[in-house]
């Protein structure tokens, strides 16, 4: 077994490993922390196929961005965990018939996407262009399309997330910032006439007492 050999069998033991802590870790920060590392070991072997620009944007754009974002939504949000768990086997066969299925179409992926990637490698090499920019040529071309639906859905879901983390919370103290402007100083301070000296109260007594 050569070095190649050894990496690749390395990067899908943790990939595995990980993946399965993202669905049965208890505490969502943690199943986040676990998803980041699963994308991390994607991309070395992403590396290993020769996709460089794949394993770098994957890095770049969901390690670096959308899983950020993912991980301070969800400690933004104050998730109960104790009412999520407590419909977890109502929902479990609908999830095990979906986990089944993205099973079933990564399997023909695998089975079918090496081809790809040695036809993709075949062209550059043909063209003499960098696999970066043949990938780049294919995408924008021929997979117009998907690419445009993959971008549409990543912005709603950037804007989900910003919906909601920016709901309106009760346990939050939030001022207005147009309300701050509007402010007035006669609607917060209250000017009190009051008698330069007064005589304490039990002397006042006393000398009422005496004058009577």
């Amino acid at each position: 077994m050569d070095v190649k050999t050894g990496f690749f069998y390395l990067f899908s033991v943790v990939l595995l490993l990980s993946a399965f802590r993202v669905v049965t870790a208890r505490n969502p920060v943690h199943a986040v922390l676990f998803l980041m590392l699963a994308f991390s070991q994607a991309s070395g072997i992403w590396l290993l196929l020769n996709a460089e620009f794949l394993a770098i944007a994957l890095v770049l754009v969901y390690l670096g961005a959308v899983m950020v974002l993912f991980l301070f939504v969800v400690m933004m949000l104050d998730i109960n965990v104790d009412s999520m768990r407590q419909g977890f086997w109502k929902h479990f066969p609908l999830a095990a018939v979906l986990g089944g299925v993205v099973a079933v179409e990564m399997g023909a992926v695998l089975l079918h996407g090496f081809g790809q990637t040695e036809a993709i490698e075949g062209a550059a090499q043909a063209a003499g262009v960098p696999n970066s920019k043949a990938l780049g040529i294919l995408l924008y071309t021929e997979y117009l399309v998907p690419i445009q639906v993959a971008a549409a859905i990543l912005l709603v879901a950037m804007v989900a997330a910003i919906a909601l983390t920016l709901r309106k919370r009760k346990d939050s103290k939030f001022v207005s910032p147009s309300e701050q402007v509007r402010v007035r100083a006669a609607d917060r301070l209250q000017v009190v006439k009051v008698a330069t000296t007064q005589p304490a109260p039990a002397i006042q007594e006393a000398a009422q007492e005496a004058q009577s």
